[in-house]
């Protein structure tokens, strides 16, 4: 029986001002990244009730990859904003992952990795990639890319069905989700040509499944999914709690809190499908219904 309800004082205060900020803000006309299919796209929710696509990405239409790469970007899984929200780190289970100026939509990088389901900038240039179960042995891998160095992996390591990739400026870590574990690498050899990581911490999931791995702001805290519930992890106690609003949710495939507003939205796979045509929200509560859509990850773009 796997342990998992280990609540500090700090973990305790974080949970309680997660729920006090819920029935107080209103919405302040944020962005939304969304992907799942071919096409990433930005809605504009200044109205709620009509939202719009002020943006949009396909790997078709990037004159900087090649066809047989344009050709991996079918299955989007992961649409991350970074550097501030001036960027978009996009993964395919189609294998790649490319990272998109948002001014111009040019590719600034572009990398193949199997079954690619998510990833982070790293210090340095850098970029790991987690990937996934691949039925040709090439992934089940944390990988390292240099942003200077298109499609020519530097280092990879074993991580069984890799599904989240966050990297922790404070703590100088990376954050890698795997099935069953959660695990927490160092960076060594960062100055030279071969860079690596090295795995410090290796922590059991409080079940099987790992799938969505996303920091909350302003705290130790992770949102973290399984298969069948979601959770809060706490990077500084290593301790689980189930999530507040979500933790009996099966299926969830992304969440992400809006670190202005408060708000939440998460994608949930809807029957046997591994997509949603809907977009869910919390705080303040709402369902966006898209007919024909095929949402997988859904990330606030935050921008400072």
């Amino acid at each position: 029986m796997r342990l998992y309800l280990v609540i500090t004082a700090s973990l305790l205060l974080a949970l309680l001002a997660f729920a006090t900020v819920w029935p107080q803000v209103a919405l302040a006309g944020p962005q939304l990244i969304v992907c799942g299919w071919d096409e990433v796209f930005i809605l504009d929710l200044e109205v709620q009730e009509n939202p719009r696509k002020i943006w949009s990405w396909r790997a078709s239409e990037a004159g900087e990859l090649p066809d047989d790469v344009k050709a991996l970007f079918k299955t989007t899984d992961e649409c991350k904003p970074v550097d501030n929200g001036r960027k978009v780190l996009i993964t395919s289970s189609g294998g790649a992952v490319a990272l998109v100026d948002r001014g111009d939509k040019r590719v600034l990088f572009y990398g193949r990795a199997a079954n690619a389901h998510s990833a982070d900038l790293l210090p340095g240039g850098r970029i790991a990639v987690a990937a996934s179960v691949d039925p040709k042995g090439r992934g089940d891998r944390v990988v390292i890319f240099d942003l200077t160095r298109p499609d020519q992996p530097l280092w990879s390591d074993e991580l069984p069905s890799g599904h989240g990739a966050v990297w922790d400026e404070q703590r100088n870590l990376l954050w890698a989700l795997a099935d069953e574990n959660l695990h927490g690498y160092r960076l060594r050899d960062w100055e030279t040509s071969q860079p690596k990581l090295e795995r410090v911490l290796k922590i059991a999931l409080p079940e099987a499944g790992g799938h969505d791995l996303y920091p909350l702001s302003g705290g130790p805290l992770l949102t973290l999914t399984t298969g069948n519930r979601c959770w809060l992890f706490d990077r500084d106690t290593h301790g689980f709690v189930p999530h507040p609003a979500l933790g009996g949710y099966a299926g969830v495939k992304s969440i992400s809190v809006h670190p202005v507003t408060g708000q939440l939205v998460y994608v949930q796979a809807e029957g046997k499908n591994w997509w949603a045509e809907s977009l869910h929200f919390l705080n303040p509560e709402k369902t966006l219904h898209t007919p024909g859509e095929h949402h997988y990850k859904a990330r606030w773009v935050r921008e400072h």
